[in-house]
């Protein structure tokens, strides 16, 4: 073996690398177009592509220093980066739920632990106003060691975290090679018990940051919004310090803050009348920072957060979370996420109502969070921990209160994991301070409670006490302990009954109530997302929740002989501990068709409903489930009136003023049919074009069934009254030629020695030539015949 064993030990999570910071991309001049296409900064290297690979069964057969320049490296394959090598034809793919992979034993691992050796080589050239280069690991499952050029540059584990260090000594003009090496497990993995597929390797971007020697390493912006004046803080950290102008600029590109500073420290802004953001206007300010050598361009939205009397307010209105919870998943990539991929998700959640979305269980890649601030989501971050698998240990009776009393001894309440635990909570939030889409930070999954957590929840609360906690799994703890609920902020349930949340409301109630996972969307569910509907918005203090989930989990195999994509889920790799097909839950399917469910979430989470509508007088009573904007400005309301299934009557009603939250009254007077069934259905369209949205999209609709003289369907009615007349028995008598059928309403003759019928009477209409089946038997007694007549839906 050539790498020590950090791998477990939990006094070892990192090493060399940079303390945690903002995210952002630096540039050498002003570029503002770094979200979706950060590749434009002449600052950024991106590494990504085809690399060098060698899988190895277990980490004890890795004794070649295959790091070292000059190596060779003839035997090796290729692999793309990102990538996961399962995806790639190596190792096999696993799906488990709560059971970890591995045998229990914290924080050992497995020793034969599969790993992968990674070898690329590409061009640098070092610039001389950013002669420093930090090298930034995405996301990397589970753990690795890092060489530049055969010598060694660091450790580092968190798969979903970003890892960065300095390779400025170690890099040089020219040819350069980096060299992983990644485990498939180590101590950490105890803490990423996710319910998804295990997968292995480097799954997200590689790149090389170019910076000068004096600039700005970090920087935390918050915001307060009192009356009609933001004021905007940024507490910044030089490398060392340096000369640096920041502005504020409005959607538009006019100046409404600037200042300079040239030391570490707050600085201070005011914008007058500002706008503010949220997700039906997703409103952005950039902020640029300019040095002598350097530019970084980012955005701020001005939003505030608070609760009262146990009820979340966002800019001072009530707050309805119609929330997703998602994962990094693709058929064909794993977990591998693009820009791309990831606005297609972004794009199908808003065009089915939408508004947020909790990154379960672990932060997603970066700029996943600016698009979400650009797109208009508010979002849970949630840090990479769940250690579910102690759950289903330790106890001799097989009760809940057992299981939540020994959940957390192992990892939740032991002292010896408060760095690992804390240090993935510190990684999230220090790089994801900035987003104003991330309304609250959650603690992580399904892990238990104890002084770990606590302490997570404290440092957070400490540094960010402006945002909201959730912690879902602090209901799992040992009884026999008091533990300290200050620092969280929500009530937090997973599927809960209604009976439950009733229950909680009349008898507790101190907290908000958030759904963090309901209606969960497995086979025939979800079903009963009205009956959720009804409770959020029956009290206030519930304030809405995250459906699970996005999408369904399949690794795809080629397609079948019907042209159809053949999916893999657990235990057809050949795994033994797995979870089957329990990764089928999601709203879509595994590429991204919707599924029934999530269409009737779009529908029951429309935003705006009828109340009321009384037909003598016209008027129309709607709701507006909006949080921020006017119906007027959102919505157009198209109405068709139909009798028997037939459009008997359509048009627009005209601007619909109602505030969000409230009821609004509107003239709708119709001419309604006095015979037949009428409805009347008003659809919903989007009246103007926001992120991802174009003008016109549909919303949802209502459907009203009108009150007439006689509300039957007419076709109907005469399709009963041929079958009513039709399924009588039928008497049949007969005479030398010919057999004589008769019944209430119609009467038959049929010739009998052709077998024709010479007539076929019904309610005085010839029928003679409208084909039917006919079937004869005799009654038993008065040598009486009976008949049935099946016509055929051509006579019909």
């Amino acid at each position: 073996m050539i790498v020590p064993r950090y791998y477990e030990n939990l006094e070892m999570l990192h090493e060399n690398t940079m303390s945690p910071r903002a995210y952002y991309i630096p540039a050498s001049v002003r570029k503002d177009d770094l979200i979706e296409n950060r590749e434009n900064s002449d600052r950024f290297l991106l590494l990504n592509g085809e690399w060098n690979f060698k899988y190895f069964d277990s980490i004890y057969e890795v004794t070649d220093v295959f790091y070292e320049e000059g190596y060779d490296i003839s035997e090796f394959d290729k692999i793309a980066v990102p990538g996961v090598w399962q995806m790639a034809g190596y190792d096999s793919h696993q799906y488990t739920n709560i059971r970890y992979p591995f045998p229990f034993d914290p924080p050992c691992i497995p020793q034969d632990i599969p790993c992968g050796a990674y070898v690329h080589t590409f061009t640098y050239q070092k610039e001389e106003k950013a002669p420093k280069a930090f090298l930034n690991f995405e996301g990397v499952d589970s753990c690795f060691f890092v060489w530049m050029n055969g010598t060694y540059v660091g450790y580092s584990q968190v798969s979903h975290a970003t890892s960065e260090f300095d390779v400025t000594s170690v890099l040089k003009d020219g040819d350069n090679t980096i060299a992983v090496l990644v485990l498939k497990w180590c101590d950490g993995s105890y803490l990423e018990d996710q319910d998804k597929f295990r997968m292995s390797g480097i799954f997200r971007d590689i790149y090389l940051l170019k910076r000068p020697e004096k600039t700005i390493r970090d920087y935390h912006i918050t915001t307060q919004v009192t009356n009609d004046i933001a004021t905007v803080k940024m507490d910044i950290q030089f490398t060392d310090p340096v000369e640096t102008k920041i502005q504020i600029e409005d959607k538009y590109g006019a100046i409404v803050a600037n200042g300079e500073t040239v030391k570490d420290g707050v600085i201070e802004f005011t914008v007058v009348n500002p706008i503010l953001w949220n997700t039906e206007n997703p409103y952005l300010y950039k902020v640029i920072f300019t040095t002598p050598d350097e530019v970084i361009v980012d955005r701020i939205g001005f939003r505030t957060i608070t609760i009262k009397d146990a009820v979340i307010y966002i800019n001072g209105e009530k707050i309805k979370f119609r929330g997703v919870n998602r994962h990094d998943s693709d058929p064909k990539t794993g977990f591998v996420t693009s820009v791309n991929q990831i606005k297609t998700d972004l794009t199908l959640m808003k065009q089915h109502n939408f508004n947020s979305i909790r990154s379960s269980h672990y932060p997603n890649a970066p700029y996943f969070y600016q698009m979400c601030d650009e797109y208009g989501f508010m979002v849970i971050d949630e840090a990479d921990i769940e250690a579910h698998g102690p759950f289903m240990l330790y106890r001799k009776e097989d009760t809940d209160q057992n299981r939540f009393r020994r959940w957390n001894e192992k990892i939740a309440d032991d002292p010896a994991w408060e760095g690992a635990i804390v240090d993935r909570v510190q990684l999230m939030v220090e790089r994801d301070k900035n987003r104003p889409c991330i309304v609250m930070w959650s603690m992580g999954n399904e892990s238990a409670y104890g002084c770990n957590f606590e302490n997570a929840l404290k440092w957070t609360k400490s540094f960010d006490p402006e945002r909201i906690t959730q912690y879902e799994s602090a209901r799992y703890r040992n009884c026999d302990i008091t533990y300290n609920y200050d620092d969280l902020d929500l009530y937090s349930r997973m599927y809960p009954a209604l009976s439950e949340i009733e229950e909680y409301l009349e008898k507790d109630g101190s907290k908000p109530f958030l759904l963090v996972e309901y209606c969960h969307s497995m086979g025939n569910g979800p079903g009963d997302f009205e009956d959720y509907f009804q409770m959020i918005h029956k009290d206030d203090r519930m304030c809405g929740g995250f459906v699970w989930e996005w999408c369904d989990h399949a690794i795809a195999h080629g397609e079948a002989d019907n042209g159809k994509t053949i999916y893999h889920y657990g235990g057809d790799h050949g795994e033994i501990v797995h979870d089957s097909n329990f990764c089928m839950d999601g709203l879509v399917y595994p590429d991204r068709r919707p599924h029934t469910g999530l269409l009737e979430y779009k529908n029951v989470y429309r935003p705006v409903r009828v109340v009321s509508y009384d037909q003598e007088s016209g008027e129309l009573v709607l709701h507006n489930y909006m949080d921020f904007d006017n119906l007027k400005e959102y919505v157009e309301i198209f109405y068709e009136m139909t009798n028997d299934g037939l459009t008997v009557g359509k048009g627009k009603l005209s601007n619909v003023f109602v505030n969000p939250h409230e009821d609004g009254k509107v003239k709708l007077k119709l001419q309604i049919p006095s015979e037949g069934k009428a409805y009347l259905k008003l659809i919903y369209r989007l009246k103007k074009e926001i992120p991802l949205l174009e003008k016109g999209h549909v919303l949802g609709f209502d459907e009203i069934k009108l009150c007439n003289e006689d509300g039957r369907n007419r076709k109907a009615l005469e399709w009963l009254e041929r079958e009513e007349a039709i399924g009588d028995n039928i008497t049949v008598k007969e005479n030398d030629t010919e057999i004589i059928i008769q019944a209430k309403k119609f009467s038959y003759t049929l010739d009998k020695r052709t077998g024709l019928f010479n007539s076929i009477q019904f309610a005085g209409r010839n029928y003679l030539n409208h084909p039917m089946e006919l079937n004869i038997w005799r009654a038993p007694t008065d040598n009486d015949m009976y008949i049935k007549l099946d016509w055929k839906k051509s006579s019909l």
